[in-house]
């Protein structure tokens, strides 16, 4: 579908993020008052460590960054 169309995937799987062209993080923040979203394009670190974050939770390991890596390798292939 991507070959013919432009198409926008929401998704927390990291799996689906490392395949995209692109990656935008959105970002929520809220108080008792008032809620705001936040719409971030990643570039290549950006987009690592924000993969790392979606396979590790809060605290990012190298690990977690490895297996981001070997990710953005498979994606690209």
């Amino acid at each position: 579908l991507g070959a013919s169309a432009q198409v926008l995937v929401v998704t927390h799987a990291p799996q689906v993020a490392a395949r995209a062209q692109r990656h935008i993080r959105i970002a929520k923040t809220s108080s008792e008052k008032s809620a705001a979203t936040d719409a971030v394009t990643l570039d290549g670190a950006g987009r690592r460590e924000e993969l790392a974050r979606m396979l590790a939770g809060a605290r990012v390991t190298d690990e977690a960054r490895a297996a981001a890596d070997s990710l953005l390798k498979a994606g690209a292939a």
